[in-house]
């Protein structure tokens, strides 16, 4: 005999997993998963999204993401099973996009609603009612709903005729001690039934499922293997498991585990979800995965300054994800330890406006004049005066072309300069790390006669646990939205990548001309593996970020070019093939 209050189980696979793929499933894979969810005792399985091609490309996504009516009856066709759920997205439906309920082997709509949509998601939501479905409000981001704005919702519920209300853990960020509050109030509404959507960020999903059935919640979520965006959902298979223990009677997960092992074990492998460090952020701060995502591919941040970074998104109550937010946190320098170091030591007075912005914004408790009083000592301005100045990046091509660049080294005896790795192929006058990541990694591959630079935002104390070596600050402004330049030898903007600052750092350094190898460029790759010599092992990275990395290095190659030219020296020279191509000049030239 079951000790937990009686509930359903729908399963979402279809539906929530299409996130990864684009909906683009195999007729076949669809079929079976109906088959096997319905002979393990899941009472609904949503087949998909209802969209219409008004709003959706047909060639970009797959037959889930519409799920017309011909495409349902053929994947479920002579099979005796569990019922069958759709979802929509309010705003991007209408109600004519559903038929008479009689004419559809579909028995539950669902709708994904934004708070600022309730009233009138629920009018449309009634309307399809009024055709015979039982229908559902899904609430989007309910956990970050102001008490006020619960109340209003509650009032809105009473009012209305709608079947069922779910809640969505919308960034997987509820703990079990936290369930009863939240659930209570809805539940206290007469007439409707409560629902629940968990998400995994923070490994909690099971227990607050648990949590949720217990205090009366009366249906919830799963996906096979924990199917679903970012860290996924309560996995199926799971919750099927612990209920057959408690009711065997109802539950069986041997198909379910079947399936597992002959289609989603692979496909896991193909798409990547389920739990990892950037939707841990996320659901610690409760706010869209991809920002702590985006800002852990860039490698440029650590930790704590990603954590200051999702605190102040957190801050912003900031709805979904938003690329300008997260390029206004990288363009102002509100991440990577900015704060800290104005506080101490830097002055520029081209970022006066921008600083008096966050001053405003509370980003930083500092007067906009005393950071004006303070520049710090740049113990390397024109040491080199009027030297060759040769940065060494990380690019594959390093590797390849060794010789040539050895004997450029020979012939022109410039100053070198090396980023992060180098694997003893060169001995540099200077290794730099920007990355406290790398440089952690990298510190004791080192060259001992090299001396060491490393970013001004690197804490003295993290150096001091890795090396006792002396080195020397790299400073520069931590700020994306402003052009190249330098201030008594603080570069006035953040190049984006090590080997880019560096070239600014030669500038500083006094160089006559600016050379570079082993800076390839972003854009022909596919992911940061193929970014190193050494294959550096990565997260998987998305191309789209790639591509934006190398516009940003790109850019600021241009800037620095021009801000050489403008002195009247000659401009950026790549020696190895780059996909920079305009400032790409060769071997052939020099050797």
């Amino acid at each position: 005999m079951s000790l937990l209050p009686d509930f359903k189980i729908l399963d979402c696979t279809i539906r929530d997993g299409g996130y990864i793929n684009n909906w683009k499933y195999d007729k076949k894979l669809i079929r079976e998963v109906y088959r096997s969810l319905s002979k393990c005792g899941v009472d609904y399985v949503e087949i998909g999204f209802r969209g219409t091609e008004k709003h959706f490309d047909k060639n970009k996504y797959g037959i889930s993401r519409f799920s017309k009516e011909e495409d349902i009856q053929e994947a479920v066709a002579n099979i005796n099973g569990a019922k069958l759920a759709l979802m929509a997205d309010y705003g991007k439906i209408e109600s004519d996009d559903f038929c008479e309920s009689n004419n559809s082997m579909v028995d539950l709509v669902r709708m994904a609603v934004h708070k600022d949509n309730l009233k009138s998601a629920i009018k449309l939501l009634e309307q399809i009612k009024n055709k015979g479905y039982l229908v559902s409000l899904n609430a989007m981001g309910y956990t970050n709903y102001s008490e006020s704005e619960r109340k209003k919702l509650v009032d809105l519920l009473k009012a209305a005729e709608l079947d069922y209300i779910y809640v969505a853990d919308s960034y997987g960020s509820i703990f079990p001690n936290q369930i009863m509050q939240i659930f209570e109030p809805l539940l206290c509404i007469e007439n409707i039934n409560v629902g629940f959507h968990s998400h995994n960020n923070l490994q909690m999903a099971f227990a607050n499922t648990i949590e949720a059935i217990r205090c009366g919640v009366h249906m919830i979520d799963c996906t096979i293997y924990g199917m679903g965006r970012a860290a996924g959902n309560l996995p199926t298979e799971i919750i099927i498991a612990f209920l057959e223990i408690e009711n065997g009677d109802k539950y069986n997960s041997i198909p379910v585990l079947n399936i597992i092992d002959r289609y989603f074990v692979s496909l896991q492998k193909e798409y990547t979800w389920g739990y990892q460090l950037p939707y841990m952020l996320s659901g610690m701060f409760e706010c869209h995965p991809n920002y702590a995502k985006e800002l852990v591919d860039l490698r440029e941040y650590t930790i704590e300054d990603i954590w200051k970074a999702m605190d102040y998104i957190k801050k912003r109550d900031s709805v979904g994800f938003s690329k300008e937010l997260l390029n206004e946190l990288i363009g102002d320098g509100v991440i990577g330890g900015m704060e800290n170091v104005l506080r101490k030591e830097s002055s520029l007075s081209t970022t006066s406006g921008k600083l008096q912005k966050m001053q405003e914004s509370n980003l930083l408790n500092i007067s906009v004049d005393s950071v004006k009083e303070h520049t710090p000592k740049v113990s390397y301005f024109n040491r080199y005066l009027n030297r060759d100045i040769l940065v060494i990046a990380n690019g594959p091509s390093l590797q390849e072309y060794k010789p040539q660049i050895d004997e450029f080294i020979n012939s022109y005896n410039p100053i070198t300069i090396g980023a992060n790795y180098l694997g003893g192929l060169f001995k540099p006058h200077y290794h730099a790390f920007n990355n406290k990541r790398r440089f952690i990694k990298y510190i004791d591959s080192v060259n001992p006669e090299s001396k060491l630079i490393l970013g001004q935002y690197m804490p003295d104390k993290l150096v001091r646990e890795y090396t006792d070596r002396d080195y020397e600050k790299i400073y520069y402004t931590d700020m994306l939205n402003y052009d190249f330049g330098i201030n008594n030898g603080v570069i006035t903007t953040n190049c984006r990548t090590i080997s880019v600052l560096l070239l600014g750092l030669a500038i500083v350094m006094g160089a006559r001309r600016v050379f570079c190898t082993g800076m390839d460029g972003y854009k022909n790759k596919d992911s940061m593996r193929d970014l190193h010599f050494y294959n550096e092992e990565e997260e998987k990275t998305d191309r789209e970020l790639i591509v934006e990395i190398h516009r940003w290095c790109g850019m600021f190659i241009g800037q620095i070019d021009r801000y050489l030219s403008d002195k009247g020296q000659e401009g950026v020279h790549i020696l190895t093939p780059t996909s920079y191509k305009s400032f790409y000049k060769g071997f052939e030239n020099y050797i």
